[in-house]
């Protein structure tokens, strides 16, 4: 008897794995302390961060669907990738020259531009050469070195805020060095497949009879994925969450180091779980955590109990980001992943967007708490979606 050996996860996906690494290092050193900085320094309120960060991410999401269409026309992926992590190395010295919050804005905008315009071909290019058995394993590998950048960011944070004395502005320039060796790596370590044949005109996303060469297998994970961006706004509010019971802004980048350090222990695992078994329990898994991880965020009372509620939004977040890109990857055909993780993150960008400044509406008008019980609503709304959709397919099948 003959056991089969699995396939190894290309060089492209570890290097891809490590570009995302050293990118999300310099952006959560930044993102760990931006909306205390907003906040404290520049005297934005509660809405104002909600806006920027839901415009910023919405942006980057909705860029993904030109980006992706782009991709699978020109059948190259990697001259994309360089430039939207080229744009967003070029925006890291933007922050800590920012003396207003329409700068600040600017430069959150410019970022997630670039990550908008890297995001779908990243992501379509991993489907390209990843083997089909394992492209799970591939996505949650990817996912998993991003998040050990988040983790190590903010505790760069952490460190350099003590060494400068709560210096925020000096600390945000250390982000300018881990977002250029983002470029190096991509130039030297990325490489494409064999170019297959380009569709003969590239055809616009956007146009609503190109939507028809989707499946309906692909729709249902547009509207799921949808729906769990709406239960998850914006991270800056954990941030938020954790100043408001007293943490020192020293500390307060912790916040992001816990959860970034959850998802990274979870992301990996989830997605070499998700090669088999049902990814709708993964699912399911996920959105329990995030309405613990909301509850336990309204009631807290104490640094300690943040910083419960926000392991477990990490564990929900490595549950669920990796195997919605799997989904995606698995209902659509090769010539269109690009425009189909384009059209998703279009989708799903928009209602993060509305996520954000809802939560930002909701912590000013009725306070901290009511955000997050908003957030607990929105993620039982999403759990009946896939009970609705696991009956609806036993019942066609």
């Amino acid at each position: 008897m003959f056991i089969r050996k699995s396939p190894k996860i290309p060089r492209t996906v570890w290097t891809l794995g490590y570009v995302s690494l050293f990118m999300d290092l310099s952006s959560e050193l930044v993102h760990s302390i931006l909306p205390v900085f907003l906040v404290t320094v520049l005297g934005a309120n509660a809405l104002t961060v909600g806006f920027i960060e839901g415009i910023a991410e919405a942006a980057a999401q909705i860029v993904k669907i030109i980006s992706g269409a782009l991709s699978d026309f020109f059948s190259r992926r990697k001259w994309l990738i360089l430039a939207g992590y080229g744009m967003a190395a070029l925006t890291k010295p933007l922050f800590p020259l920012a003396s207003s919050v329409e700068t600040v804005f600017t430069a959150r905008f410019l970022d997630r531009i670039g990550k908008g315009i890297r995001g779908a071909p990243r992501d379509a290019l991993i489907a390209d050469v990843a083997p089909s058995d394992i492209r799970g394993a591939c996505f949650g590998l990817r996912q998993s070195m991003d998040t050990v950048g988040a983790v190590l960011g903010p505790l760069a944070a952490i460190v350099l805020l003590y060494l400068y004395h709560g210096d925020m502005n000096t600390v945000l320039w250390f982000a300018v060095v881990p977002a250029a060796i983002t470029i190096i790596l991509i130039m030297a370590g990325v490489r494409e497949p064999a170019i297959k044949a380009r569709p003969r005109q590239f055809r616009s996303p956007l146009r609503l009879t190109f939507l028809k060469d989707f499946s309906k297998h692909y729709w249902w994970v547009v509207v799921i994925g949808a729906v769990f961006t709406l239960t998850r706004f914006s991270e800056a509010f954990l941030v938020l969450r954790a100043e408001q019971m007293g943490l020192s802004v020293t500390w307060i980048p912790l916040v992001m180091v816990v959860m970034s350090l959850f998802y990274a222990l979870s992301a990996y695992p989830a997605g070499v779980l998700s090669d088999h078994v049902s990814k709708s329990y993964l699912l399911a898994a996920g959105l329990v955590l995030l309405a613990l991880a909301d509850l336990i965020l309204a009631r807290a009372d104490s640094s300690l109990a943040v910083m419960c509620g926000v392991a477990l939004w990490g564990l929900h977040m490595g549950f669920t980001q990796g195997i919605l890109a799997t989904m995606v990857a698995n209902v659509t055909p090769q010539e269109l992943k690009g425009t189909a993780f384009g059209l998703f993150n279009f989708v799903t960008g928009l209602f993060m967007l509305l996520a954000s400044v809802i939560a930002g509406w909701l912590w000013d008008r009725y306070g901290a708490d009511m955000t997050f019980y908003a957030g607990a609503a929105f993620s039982v709304l999403a759990m009946l979606l896939l009970m609705l959709r696991k009956s609806h397919k036993r019942v066609t099948s």
